[in-house]
């Protein structure tokens, strides 16, 4: 029986009084990507943040490829590529330098980077098509230049788990395909890509499966499921006649 790639056991996470995960269950297999999905506020980005340790849930339990969480993350297999306003893009760092990042724990304490480490962010950014933008200060790119710029940090950190908050949005729609190429090589190499989206117009042709969150895991199956109505209804809060649920 295949390792799951990422495990997550009856979590809950809250702050104070209010309940962000309640008892979040969810298994995914190596070498697929995975749509996650739901409102503002459902949970998405406190799940990613349980997954890379910022935040402790109260309960439950987290492991990678087989392994505790905190010791996956140590082993750099974790990878995680943030929102936007999560980033602050005047800060003088080029987009080599945003990649170079990517292999910070695997270098000694001096952090000197290798042969191997530069090769590592040359085959990283040629992947993503910003090779000749590597100089480049990484506020200076686009919105889907950014964005790719993140994924290169996670491959050139050989991350076996990656994971992705609103990659798509503020991105036109070429970015938003060359994303989503890109995401899907890299699951044919492997990886297994977590990404959390509001565009369902897009998740067909993105992911192999799909999970509904509200809270806690609503639905995880095909994707064709997952758009059904009154999965979607679910999802995001409404009862289907239309009022709050």
């Amino acid at each position: 029986m295949t390792t799951p790639a990422l495990e997550i056991d009856n979590v809950s996470v809250s702050y104070g009084e209010v309940a962000a995960l309640t008892g979040c269950t969810l298994s995914l297999a190596p070498g697929q990507v995975t749509g996650l999905i739901g409102m503002n506020g459902s949970g998405k980005s406190t799940l990613f943040k349980s997954i890379m340790g910022v935040v402790a849930p109260q309960m439950g339990t987290i492991r990678v490829d087989g392994a505790d969480a905190a010791k996956a993350r140590r082993a750099q297999r974790v990878s995680y590529v943030p929102q936007s306003e999560d980033v602050d893009w005047d800060f003088p760092l080029s987009v080599w330098d945003v990649v170079m990042m990517g292999r910070y724990g695997l270098m000694g304490p001096m952090r000197r980077p290798s042969r191997a480490d530069r090769a590592a962010v040359e085959e990283a950014l040629e992947r993503v098509e910003l090779a000749d933008l590597a100089g480049r200060q990484i506020g200076q790119l686009s919105g889907g230049q950014r964005k790719r710029a993140f994924v290169a940090r996670g491959i050139a950190q050989g991350a076996s788990l990656m994971l992705l908050d609103e990659p798509f949005a503020g991105v036109d729609k070429r970015s938003e395909r060359t994303i989503i190429a890109l995401l899907r090589d890299l699951a044919a190499d492997g990886r297994t890509v977590l990404v959390s989206t509001h565009d369902l117009h897009a998740l067909p042709s993105l992911a192999d499966e799909a999970i509904l969150l509200l809270r806690r895991v609503l639905y995880q199956g095909d994707v064709a499921g997952a758009l059904e109505p009154e999965n979607l209804t679910r999802a995001f809060g409404l009862a289907l006649g239309g009022g709050a649920a």
